[in-house]
């Protein structure tokens, strides 16, 4: 078997996909479908069941991953402890908006300050988006904040975020007024679910809803007049600044995991957040 070989059946294997892989490698697919053929005429056992919406890997091919994770691990060691001017460890990392807008970047940049070898990456997304990113290969880990696939991600590091109602300072919180809420379009958000607890909690009849799809767009809704949200503390610790919001403590708490994908091999660069992260 050939390195690049089992690199091109990693792809496919992660994607799911033979049309996706070949797109992602920048190959033509008969390359990729010729180079899987070959795998399993070598090896003398189907890798892949093939269906109407891409691959599935046989029994084999899930051993053949689990082994190929381990190989491309070690050659990437390798190569960025032999020459680390040339080839620099990475770390790709996913997180939600609400997470990544203060939280990731200090992290990072501690980080960093102890470990200038590793380039690091941040992807940003929903939660059920980024487990599937994690699932496919496309993260080393990724922060998140509601339940996960326990049979497929571990968590490693846990912390709590404390979360701040923001309103308009002219809000008068009559709970027969009309209240309009400013919530996240992704439906399983765990502060859009928080702000309408809330509104129902408090009796609110009839809210306004009104539905935007980034971090910024809703804050800029609230310092605007246009009604009331929830987001973590860090964020609207940063944004005392506005006038034209006040801010309200709650007493609820969101647990925060970090989750990793479970394996045998864990990248260097990893193993080295995740010990970071556990000194935090």
């Amino acid at each position: 078997m050939e390195s690049h070989d089992l690199w091109i059946f990693k792809h496919v294997a992660e994607l799911q996909s033979v049309s996706k892989a070949a797109e992602k490698l920048g190959y033509v697919q008969p390359n990729v479908s010729q180079r899987i053929k070959s795998l399993e005429i070598e090896l003398g056992v189907r890798l892949f069941i093939r269906n109407n919406r891409g691959v599935n890997l046989t029994d084999e091919g899930k051993v053949l991953l689990e082994y190929t994770n381990q190989i491309v691990l070690l050659m990437d060691e390798a190569k960025s402890l032999i020459n680390p001017k040339k080839w620099r460890e990475s770390l790709t990392i996913g997180a939600p908006q609400t997470i990544s807008a203060i939280r990731i970047p200090q992290l990072f940049s501690s980080f960093l300050k102890e470990h200038k070898n590793i380039d690091v990456k941040l992807r940003t997304s929903n939660n059920e988006k980024l487990q599937e990113m994690l699932s496919f290969g496309e993260l080393d880990g990724a922060f998140i904040n509601e339940t996960h696939n326990n049979t497929q991600f571990e968590t490693v590091y846990s912390y709590f975020e404390k979360i701040v109602l923001i309103s308009p300072k002219l809000n008068t919180f009559e709970k027969n007024n009309g209240q309009t809420l400013i919530i996240n379009s992704d439906l399983n958000c765990i502060y859009r679910n928080k702000i309408l607890a809330f509104s129902k909690d408090n009796n609110f009849h009839d809210p306004n809803i009104i539905e935007l799809d980034s971090l910024e767009s809703i804050i800029q809704a609230v310092h605007d007049g246009i009604g009331m949200s929830i987001i973590p503390a860090d964020i609207a610790n940063n944004r005392k600044e506005l006038q034209t919001i006040q801010f309200k403590e709650l007493n609820e708490r969101i647990k925060i995991d970090f989750i990793i994908k479970q394996r045998k091999q864990q990248p260097q660069s990893l193993k080295k957040f995740i010990h970071f992260l556990e000194k935090t």
